[in-house]
């Protein structure tokens, strides 16, 4: 009853994509929706955009090993990104009104930084795709007979199918018929969960000690991780593409500010939901926590609850992790397309033409993630790293340049290559705090004596 419950659900999707696609005229309305989304539609496209197997999984897991502290990179931080996005970087941007992040770059610094931009951004995403399939992998094998290593095939197929139809408009559709799912599925499971307890003062007084402990200890390498953890996601998925399609695909620039705050507030309270259900899965299911922490709350379901739950919580993981990956797939195929080959065909690519090129891409991003998924399981760790490597490249160069009117080609070529530089090497070396802080620092002391060593060139009025 489960699997057909949620092979229904699933054909549903595919015919949501498959209707979307009529919606899709031109690249604009496949990257970007023809930036035509309600306030609805852009909110929950927004929520959707982290709120996948990172939350659900990885982020219930490390709350139980490590309390609050172990979950400030998500939901906290993804909450932040949302916000600072919608303060300081979503109004110059909007007005550009260009496809891809990496057109901001190339509106800012020019073809230089475009392209190196775009090189540094598109692997992230490989790691990011991935975790998101070994997610829907673990599911699928949970509720049927089938290996991870297949199933990890199977929800690419499903996923890449309804995305290369119908772009950001099918993402769009499916992200608000996806989150409220999410909503009631997780709220429906918390009740169960705590009705189960006795209430909810039992669970949380069976939480470890320092577990609802929000900030660290007065030491210098604890607060310097602490604000290291809300840097990963909260500074470092600001210069991403995938954020950057689902913000601008909104109507109006005030939709889209609306959209990043309403969906951040939204984030961080949702957010907190896994979290409380994985604690009343510990304290009534022991047994479960110490077999699998990533399977968990899957395991709770199936083995204590009702098909009707069952089919409700489920519908919600597939739900939330379905939309990260279908997003996960379109970002990076735009800046492909767009970044790197398009530039090389000035006016001869045709946008029918180029349209086929950004599908033909979402197919090789696909096959790149997958082999990633076969290879590495840990679903924090994938989502961790794939935000890192932007943050510690990519952020500080597009900062300064919507907001230092002296940052220079040279500059932004110097963060980004010195700041990645920086970071594959410290991540070799044994610190007492994140490689990933003082990477960002050398990115910054990059951008600033790149820019006067050399400075812009100014532009010479006839």
């Amino acid at each position: 009853m489960l699997l057909t419950a949620i092979i229904i659900y699933i054909i549903i999707t595919i015919a949501v994509g498959a209707w979307s696609s009529k919606l899709v005229k031109n690249s604009n309305d496949f990257v970007l929706a023809g930036r035509q989304l309600p306030l609805f539609l852009s909110a929950s496209a927004l929520f959707a955009t982290w709120f996948g197997s990172e939350t659900i999984f990885g982020a219930s897991s490390e709350y139980l090993d490590s309390g609050l502290q172990g979950v400030i990179e998500d939901p906290f931080g993804g909450a932040l990104c949302l916000v600072l996005f919608g303060m300081f970087y979503l109004r110059p941007m909007y007005k550009m009104n260009v496809l891809t992040i990496g057109d901001v770059y190339k509106r800012i610094f020019g073809k230089k930084v475009e392209f190196f931009a775009s090189v540094f951004m598109i692997p992230a995403y490989f790691g990011y795709v991935a975790a998101q399939l070994v997610a829907l992998a673990l599911i699928f094998n949970s509720i049927a007979d089938i290996s991870i290593a297949n199933a990890i095939v199977v929800s690419a197929g499903i996923v890449v199918f309804y995305t290369f139809l119908g772009g950001m408009w099918a993402i769009s559709i499916t992200d608000f018929i996806q989150t409220t799912l999410i909503v009631v599925g997780l709220i429906w499971v918390a009740v169960l969960v705590s009705q189960r307890a006795g209430g909810v003062m039992p669970i949380l007084e069976s939480a470890p000690e320092g577990s609802f402990q929000f900030f660290p200890e007065l030491k210098p390498t604890a607060w310097i991780n602490y604000l290291g953890a809300w840097m990963i996601i909260g500074l470092g998925s600001i210069p991403s593409q995938d954020i950057y399609q689902r913000v601008m695909s909104a109507k109006s620039e005030k939709v889209a500010i609306r959209s990043t705050y309403l969906a951040g507030g939204f984030y961080v309270t949702i957010g907190l939901l896994p979290l409380f259900i994985a604690l009343g899965a510990k304290f009534l299911y022991p047994e479960i926590y110490l077999e699998n922490k990533q399977l968990l709350l899957p395991e709770m379901v199936l083995r204590h609850s009702g098909i009707h739950v069952q089919i409700l919580f489920f519908g919600a993981l597939i739900s939330a992790i379905m939309s990260t990956t279908s997003s996960g797939l379109l970002a990076p195929s735009a800046i492909i397309s767009e970044n790197l080959i398009r530039p090389y065909f000035g006016a001869k690519l045709q946008d029918k033409h180029f349209l086929w090129l950004l599908r033909f891409n979402i197919i090789f991003v696909a096959i790149i993630a997958t082999i990633m998924a076969q290879w590495k399981t840990n679903i924090y760790e994938l989502v961790a790293e794939a935000s890192i490597l932007m943050l510690v490249s990519l952020f500080v160069p597009l900062t300064a340049g919507l907001y230092w009117k002296k940052a220079s080609e040279m500059g932004a070529l110097m963060a980004i290559i010195f700041g990645m530089i920086a970071y594959l090497a410290y991540i070799n070396i044994e610190m007492p705090i994140y490689p990933h802080v003082p990477a960002l620092v050398v990115s910054a002391l990059s951008m600033i004596s790149g820019t006067y060593i050399f400075p812009k060139k100014q532009k010479i009025n006839a």
